[in-house]
């Protein structure tokens, strides 16, 4: 196991010629780095059900073998296995996931890749690259529809599930990386699936949604097909692009018709599709802004929404085009609350409670309470009135409302970090 010691990888080249006699320069200490960042990730078993603790248990043999294969060249991709997961708005999306062995693989070959193509992706694409994320490509579209009047807002249906293999063994093969890595790449991209009702499924299109480097490979074909595409036909038109959804910023109507136009055909081009259910041209509406537009004048992303809102200025209220969390995404963690029937649960301590249900509601507070927080107000008093009822059935003396409602104004006063949303929100609303 000594080619897999951190600090023996250290002292070999990632870049060079072969290893210890192997056809291919794969480093123990890449298959390590790429380890950890599969046991932190944590994710289900694949098709074979071994889990991420039980991979633990041989990790030296396991590592062992992963190196041993990808160096030599003889690295074959397990099945992956399919799951369906619900839709927010209806219907299901099918998620890949490979085996622990074969995602560490993927991650070996995906950490090559992302060395080379973060030097040149474009900057305004934000999604599954390190030290950018969803808040700042809301923030640059926040700025932008201040600016420019119309926006376009894009999705490409079933980019996972469809993009072509081709395309995609072109796109890599130009970054000329090592063999190895077009090599794994094009057996990742054809091995089967294992459907839920265990019909195995071979693919000749798309690259598995879950899996370790579906989205460095991903975010290069479309840094071909949509963003340097949009810098040499569009350039008077800014975009942001998370994956597969995107804004596209236009100073006229015209332009935007345009531009959708050509997108669309774009797309056709390189075997893609516009969603036509999530494609729209939107109107930036607000207090200067009033043109005569039957269309919408609002628009969804990355789980907000962008609207005409009252905003206080300087010199008074007017309506401003901004964004704040969107009422499909207040439903679904309303429903979440209402899932956790807090009064059947009388047997946990405050404790247990706020281990339970303190860290969902702090990456809510998190992601949506980042712009326009006061729109999850609502939300967090429905959930201080759900832990009232908590409260009630569980003390015996505290059923009365007023004594609850005393002795709830004295734990929230006196330890208002207990929950993370008392820091905003200690009232109760049904």
């Amino acid at each position: 196991m000594d080619e897999l010691r951190p600090e023996e990888g250290q002292r070999r080249s990632v870049s060079g010629g072969p290893l210890d006699g192997k056809p291919f320069a794969v480093s123990g200490y890449e298959v390590w780095v790429a380890w950890q960042q599969v046991r932190d990730n944590k994710g289900a078993p694949g098709a074979d059900g071994q889990s991420v603790a039980a991979f633990e248990e041989r990790l030296e043999d396991n590592l062992y073998k992963i190196w041993n294969r990808m160096s030599s060249g003889t690295w074959f991709p397990p099945p992956v296995r399919a799951v369906e997961i619900p839709k927010p708005g209806g219907g299901t999306r099918t998620l890949g996931v490979p085996t622990v062995a074969d995602r560490v693989a993927q991650t070996v070959a995906a950490n090559r890749i992302e060395a080379v193509t973060e030097k040149f992706f474009h900057a305004d694409s934000y999604g599954y690259r390190p030290g950018r994320g969803a808040h700042d490509a809301l923030a640059v579209a926040r700025k932008r529809c201040w600016k420019y009047n119309w926006v376009i807002e894009f999705d490409i249906r079933a980019f996972f599930g469809s993009v072509p293999h081709d395309l995609v063994v072109k796109a890599v093969e130009g970054l000329r990386l090592p063999a190895w890595v077009l090599l794994y790449v094009k057996r990742w991209l054809t091995a089967p699936v294992i459907m839920p009702d265990g019909q195995a499924r071979a693919r000749d299109r798309g690259t598995p949604q879950g899996s370790a480097v579906s989205p460095v490979i991903a975010n290069l074909f479309l840094h071909w097909a949509f963003d340097t595409w949009m810098d040499r036909e569009f350039p008077d038109c800014p975009f942001e692009r998370y994956a597969d959804d995107g804004l596209i910023h236009c100073k006229s109507q015209a332009r935007a018709r345009q531009a959708l136009a050509a997108l669309e055909q774009r797309m056709r081009d390189v075997g893609l599709e516009l969603h036509p259910g999530k494609t729209q041209i939107v109107y930036c509406e607000d207090s200067t802004r009033r043109q005569t537009w039957g269309g919408p004048v609002s628009f969804d992303f990355l789980g907000y929404t962008f609207r005409p809102r009252d905003t206080m200025g300087k010199n008074g209220r007017f309506t401003g085009f901004d964004l704040a969390a969107s009422s499909k995404a207040v439903k679904r963690m309303s429903e979440t609350v209402t899932g956790w029937h807090l009064r059947r649960h009388t047997n946990l301590t405050w404790e247990q409670l706020t281990d339970w249900i303190g860290p969902v509601i702090r990456g809510w507070m998190a992601y949506y309470g980042r712009f326009r927080r006061s729109e999850l107000h609502p939300l967090l008093a429905r959930i201080n009135r759900r832990i009232q009822q908590w409260i009630r059935a569980k003390y015996r003396r505290l059923k009365p409302y007023r004594a609850m409602k005393r002795a709830w104004d004295r734990i929230t006063a006196q330890m208002p970090g207990l929950l993370p949303h008392w820091r905003w929100e200690t009232g109760a609303w049904y």
